[in-house]
């Protein structure tokens, strides 16, 4: 295990609310020039304030804590500063990034692969809990690059001696304090007892609790530390205080929000597991398009919620904190805090779920009377008060709308060789539905998922069902 002397850090802050403005670019790092040639093509142009912070330090080699919110760009910093490090022919685990869910560890891997795709035969393997362990321990005997995982599956593939990092040299915790809000600190520990102990070490968290300060003094050896503080202000992010009158109906307040501001999408925090199934079976009874999302669900439940609600074929997302960490959905409406959080870091993240990618957005936390001394506190730390509304009645005889989306599921997937291309041409053949009621396609290992514009459903499950894809016949079904 590496051993740290010192738990001192070099610190430098940035504040979101100076309007602080990157005309850095790329071609002054010192990156690989296919890395920077793929950047160009990309449109990657300026840094993010997390990768102005961080990715000098990541080229230097130096260990690394960065404090950064979700969608800060931060996955590009410690991506390209790997890639960049990587030697690619040396065909042997070199870089290893952990996560704290399959979800987030997928995307990770999808953007490393996007930011690398100019340099040839690189692998990038996924080891994550819920798929089957025999086909990576295939994918292991093969070799890779490049790991990217969840720490309880990861920690099981070394323990087995499947995994070898005997050649490590950079070790990624991403979402660290999810990952100890999870209980993965013992798995962590465990798995830093392969490493080699010379190695650079990053850590990237959206907030920093104590714990994150004991986990890095485990990790790392003397490292900096930065902080890009949250991007999101008021110009962006509108933020209400809902009232509601009793706390008994606080889900009339929800529907209330919803008959209000009519959003296309929304995601609603919940503190708890059952609130959130709660919650759904409350909204569903009403004819509210709704599930739930929490750490207690099958993983390909989970991956049909995402991809339904990414696609807009799910209207409404009722999640935990720790299931929405690294969700990769850029336009959501409204966010709704049900109760809100505890701590006001989590308020910050859970907000900065709307107004992304340029988006302005809408975020509206209830409360009754009785939790004023929480809104002292959080308007005390964001520095500035929140505007109120009351939530005082519901217009009942509005009907909820519908998703304008729905999903077929086709029985083939990436192991079949199905791409999107494919999909698409069976779909919008000469007597197939017209190309603009087609949506987002995902392709998973064994399965696919194709958003169609409700009115033409019926047409695209008859038109797969009884034609092929790529020249086979697949089971397809509405999901």
């Amino acid at each position: 295990m590496k051993n740290n002397n010192s738990k001192k850090h070099n610190s430098i802050n940035i504040d979101s609310d100076n309007s602080f403005s990157s005309n850095i670019g790329f071609d002054g790092l010192r990156l690989h020039p296919d890395l920077k040639s793929n950047l160009q093509e990309l449109g990657f142009l300026t840094l993010t304030p997390i990768q102005t912070l961080s990715l000098p330090k990541i080229i230097e080699g130096d260990d690394l804590i960065a404090q950064a919110k979700t969608g800060s760009g931060k996955t590009a910093a410690f991506g390209l500063g790997l890639l960049n490090k990587l030697d690619v022919k040396k065909f042997r685990v070199q870089s290893l990034t952990l996560c704290p869910t399959r979800e987030l560890a997928d995307q990770v891997a999808k953007e490393i692969r996007t930011l690398g795709r100019k340099i040839h035969n690189i692998k990038v393997l996924t080891l994550c809990g819920g798929s089957a362990f025999g086909p990576q321990k295939g994918s292991l005997e093969h070799g890779a690059h490049i790991v990217v995982g969840t720490p309880g599956r990861v920690e099981e593939h070394l323990r087995k001696k499947n995994l070898s990092c005997e050649y490590l040299n950079f070790f990624v915790l991403d979402e660290a304090d999810r990952m100890l809000d999870m209980g993965f600190g013992e798995s962590i520990t465990e798995i830093i007892r392969y490493l080699p102990e010379k190695r650079q070490n990053l850590l990237f968290s959206a907030t920093y609790p104590t714990n994150i300060e004991e986990l890095a003094s485990k990790v790392m050896t003397r490292p900096h530390r930065v902080e890009a503080k949250d991007q999101h202000d008021t110009n962006t992010i509108r933020q209400l205080l809902c009232r509601i009158q009793d706390k008994s109906k606080r889900t009339d307040g929800l529907v209330g929000l919803f008959q209000k501001f009519n959003p296309g999408s929304a995601l609603v925090f919940c503190n708890t597991k059952q609130l959130t199934e709660d919650v759904t079976l409350e909204l569903r009874s009403r004819g509210f398009s709704s599930k739930a999302l929490h750490g207690d669900m099958e993983q390909r439940d989970r991956n049909k919620t995402l991809i339904k609600f990414a696609n807009r074929s799910l209207s409404i997302l009722i999640a935990t904190d720790v299931a929405a960490r690294g969700l990769d959905i850029d336009s959501i409406d409204l966010v709704v805090n049900y109760h809100l959080s505890r701590n006001p870091e989590v308020h910050t993240h859970r907000i900065g779920r709307t107004g992304r990618a340029g988006n302005s957005g809408l975020a509206c936390s209830l409360f009754h009377e009785s939790e004023e001394y929480k809104i002292e506190i959080l308007e005390k730390t964001l520095g500035y008060p929140i505007e109120r509304i009351v939530i005082d009645s519901l217009e009942t005889d509005v009907r909820p709308a519908q998703p304008r989306m729905a999903t077929l599921q086709i029985e083939g997937g990436k192991k079949q060789k199905i791409r999107p291309g494919d999909i698409l041409g069976s779909l919008t053949r000469e007597d197939g539905i017209d190309a603009s009621d087609d949506g987002k396609i995902n392709i998973l290992e064994k399965s696919a998922f194709v958003a169609i514009k409700r009115h033409s459903i019926k047409k695209a499950l008859d038109v797969l069902s009884n034609g092929k894809v790529k020249g086979r016949n697949f089971r397809t079904r509405k999901v």
